[in-house]
């Protein structure tokens, strides 16, 4: 996986970490779509976190793999519990972060490529199964994720529905600027600081119903374990040996 789309996010990271509490970073949509981010939102603490994300951190058991661990805010607090984690992300700039506020195993690394012994839980929040960049890429990620896991392990992971609606018809209407025949959520952003755009990236909002139609097939149970407003959700995936 190529870390030049996160550059911008990385460095925006770093200023924040530096004194800069203003940073932001813009995001583009292909959707037409732009959004800012204040960065401090990558530096919550638990008083910060939303009834999800307690929840998942509350499943979380034995030795840890945090995937996309940004600046360690849940790694931190799985440390507080006694737990083992080990938090990875491909941004040298949130990793150097991590080590300065106390993760104790922080490591630059693609979850694509990275080799270890196998973990009971991967944590993958802030809709971190994104990384995997379209459904195609989320088949690879399903058949190939069991190796980090021990036989009873389980992955837990967030993600936004993009057809929600509460709408009694069921659907949402396409979003401008998708090609037609591609899933909605397969979206492609480029990420801006400070003037600076980083390489196009992609990132994936998978529906529950079609992560576990997709888990499934590839011997994965998936159990939908938080339901919030606008399509949120937290799944917790276990392989079926």
């Amino acid at each position: 996986m190529d870390s030049a789309p996160w550059t911008p996010h990385g460095i925006a990271l770093l200023d924040f970490y530096n004194g800069d509490t203003s940073a932001e970073i813009i995001v583009h949509g292909d959707d037409g779509e732009t959004e800012v981010v204040p960065i401090r939102v990558f530096f919550r603490g638990p008083s910060d976190f939303s009834a999800l994300e307690a929840a998942a951190l509350d499943l979380c058991r034995g030795r840890v793999l945090d995937a996309g661990a940004g600046t360690g805010c849940h790694s931190l607090v799985l440390q507080e519990q006694n737990l083992s984690v080990c938090a990875i992300d491909i941004a040298p700039e949130a990793v150097g972060i991590m080590g300065k506020r106390g993760v104790k195993d922080a490591r630059c690394a693609d979850l694509f490529s990275f080799e270890d012994e196998p973990f009971d839980t991967i944590l993958m929040m802030m809709n971190g199964i994104g990384v995997v960049g379209d459904l195609a890429g989320l088949d690879r990620f399903l058949g190939d994720v069991q190796r980090l896991l021990k036989p009873d392990g389980q992955i837990l992971l967030d993600s936004y529905d993009p057809n929600w609606t509460e709408d009694i018809e069921g659907a949402a209407p396409p979003l401008a600027g998708v090609p037609a025949g591609r899933y909605l959520g397969e979206m492609r952003f480029q990420l801006e600081y400070k003037g600076r755009n980083g390489p196009p990236l992609a990132w994936l909002f998978v529906g529950s119903k079609i992560l576990a139609e997709r888990a499934g097939k590839a011997g994965w149970s998936c159990e939908i374990i938080w339901q919030e407003e606008e399509g949120h959700y937290l799944a917790r995936l276990i392989h079926s040996k």
